[in-house]
């Protein structure tokens, strides 16, 4: 694979070409940034930026009092290739919080997935409903250790407004959730993304994240998608690059909570 050239397209499609996720939610060029402006419990954030050291933190400072006047928290979603190269400090500077930095790591659907090999007893059930969404928050809520009920809503504003845009997979064992995840299916986009992946902690190392990764290119595949891309923790990409995916760059998060202070 061409790294740059695809990092390019990933780019051009998801970040300057994104589209709002959900319902309530709409995505604006405002001069050299793309951000998406949502429901409370939506996604809020910055998805491109294309700064320069002369201009940056004037730009910072609008994002602030565009998103503050909203009252909402936002996260400026940073990429390893973004300009400028001290982006991540002056974000620092302007109030924002920087999370753990993640690799973005992709491969080619056509790129064989391997059995799913999944424990005796565990099947995986795509969700569609309320309380399916529910089981998924749950597992989430215990394999990462934060309340997640924000991103059950987002989940059941897409399957209620375009259901052919995400996939909740669980897997059960002895009716138990004890593995979650999701597939995002951006329209026009040559690009499907894996996010989710939790496991509750006494399921790990039995081969359910590879199993739910098989189970979702294959989804991807079918639906006609090229690549699919993931948000690599350091604990998961061993297992991402024995499947056959590369790393584009890396992604790193900042968030300004509300209230964290006016923009100079």
């Amino acid at each position: 694979m061409d790294l740059t050239a695809i990092r390019d397209q990933y780019d051009r499609q998801l970040r300057l070409g994104a589209r709002p996720d959900g319902p309530g939610a709409r995505v604006e060029h405002d001069g050299p940034v793309v951000r998406q402006t949502g429901p409370v419990h939506g996604w809020n954030g910055v998805l491109w930026s294309g700064l320069g050291p002369d201009d940056a933190d004037a730009v910072i400072a609008a994002q602030i009092r565009h998103f503050t006047s909203a009252g909402r928290t936002f996260e400026w979603k940073t990429y390893g290739h973004d300009h400028p190269a001290d982006l991540g400090a002056r974000l620092v500077s302007a109030g924002f919080v920087p999370e753990d930095t993640e690799t973005l790591m992709v491969r080619e659907t056509a790129a064989p997935s391997g059995p799913e090999d999944l424990p005796d007893g565990v099947e995986l059930r795509e969700v569609t409903d309320a309380a399916g969404v529910a089981l998924l928050v749950r597992v989430h809520d215990l394999a990462f250790g934060k309340d997640s009920a924000d991103l059950g809503r987002r989940v059941l504003d897409q399957l209620a407004d375009a259901p052919d845009t995400v996939v909740a997979v669980v897997a059960f064992h002895d009716g138990e959730p004890v593995s979650a995840a999701r597939l995002d299916l951006p329209p026009d986009s040559d690009f499907a993304g894996l996010y989710g992946g939790g496991t509750v902690e006494e399921w790990r190392g039995r081969g359910l994240y590879r199993a739910l990764v098989a189970y979702r290119a294959r989804i991807a595949a079918a639906r006609g998608y090229r690549y699919v891309q993931v948000d690599a923790a350091d604990t998961s990409r061993p297992i991402l690059r024995r499947l056959g995916f590369e790393a584009l760059t890396t992604t790193t998060p900042y968030v300004y909570e509300v209230g964290a202070g006016p923009a100079a």
